[in-house]
């Protein structure tokens, strides 16, 4: 993307709101005529320099650092000044219309991150990791999208993608020329390298997989006969009294989430209504959406009544409702009442 044939773009880099800081972002080709305007000056390369912010009217409405980037040298890869100030609404705006009044117009919502990858500054991997990053949860989650960001996930589908081609290309040769001697086909090693590559592919897909997991944290489900103790567990795991406790078999109708977090993973538990053949409207409903939370775990806990039964066989328990489970899901049999 030619930095001359696009707009200008300017947004709020830092959350909505009243803070000690906040950061105004304009990046295209107008940038030096906005920092003239904003700043009275184009600020030195890649360094920090504080300065009075001037809005549209040729007042100073605040102080504070400028940051300018020559393209390519920058996160979008055009020409960025970064001005930072305090971070009060009235000043942010008066910053954001002082760069219009220069000739920018507002950012699309991702429109920084669009121009990065337009212009070859990150993949699409990296783009999705910035969003992960954001969003992280957990520490966990953190690690894994800066991972993502440097590149680590998009040198795995390189390197897979050249390896597909290799095999491709002596494919390609056997068919374009027949009448040679070697038949390529035939080899071994075509047949070695598929193999190869879908160990590798299985490999990215349990990764991503698990990275999904990190990001957005694992759906624990508990599931159990009426009064096993799934809302103990429940209130036991978040440390304090979620769900009502009772020796009333069908307490728990509705579903109950709480999340916690496992040496840095978020885990979403979701209490479910006992599995039984309901006696009453209600508490079929509140079964049924146990069943429909079932369908989507990532992990399913079974809750025993030790005092009823022995046996921690995950393929004897809630036999009436073993349709309902994920398939190759992970189950824990939980023993209660011992």
């Amino acid at each position: 993307m030619v930095q001359s044939d696009v707009d200008t773009i300017v947004a709020e880099a830092t959350p909505k709101g009243r803070g000690g800081v906040g950061i105004v972002r304009i990046s295209g080709p107008k940038v030096p005529a906005v920092a003239e305007s904003i700043l009275k000056k184009i600020p030195a390369l890649r360094q920090g320099e504080y300065l009075s912010f001037w809005d549209e009217s040729g007042e100073i409405v605040d102080q504070g650092i400028a940051l300018y980037f020559k393209a390519p040298n920058s996160f979008t890869g055009e020409d960025v000044l970064e001005l930072q100030g305090h971070g009060g609404p009235v000043v942010i705006d008066s910053l954001i219309r002082a760069a219009i009044q220069a000739g920018a117009r507002l950012a699309l919502p991702g429109e920084f991150s669009l121009r990065a990858f337009l212009n070859n500054k990150i993949d699409l991997c990296q783009a999705e990791a910035v969003s992960d990053l954001i969003n992280a949860t957990s520490k966990q989650a953190a690690k894994c999208a800066i991972r993502s960001l440097q590149g680590v996930f998009s040198q795995v589908v390189e390197d897979i993608l050249k390896s597909l081609i290799h095999l491709r290309m002596y494919v390609e040769s056997a068919i374009d020329f027949p009448e040679e001697e070697i038949d390529f086909l035939s080899d071994d090693r075509i047949l070695l390298g598929l193999n190869e590559l879908i160990v590798r592919l299985e490999e990215v897909h349990g990764k991503a997989h698990q990275g999904s997991l990190m990001s957005e944290g694992a759906k624990v489900v508990i599931v159990g006969r009426p009064n096993a103790g799934k809302s103990s567990l429940l209130n036991r795991l978040s440390g304090y009294d979620r769900a009502i406790v009772t020796d009333i078999p069908g307490t728990t109708r509705d579903v109950l989430r709480e999340q916690i977090s496992i040496d840095g993973l978020l885990v979403e538990l979701i209490d479910t209504a006992g599995l039984r053949m309901a006696p009453d409207v209600i508490e079929q409903q509140g079964i049924e959406r146990a069943l429909q939370e079932l369908r989507l775990a990532d992990h399913v806990i079974v809750m025993v009544d030790g005092s009823a039964t022995e046996d921690l066989d995950p393929k004897n328990h809630l036999l009436e409702w073993r349709e309902a489970f994920p398939s190759e899901i992970g189950i824990t049999v939980l023993c209660n009442k011992i």
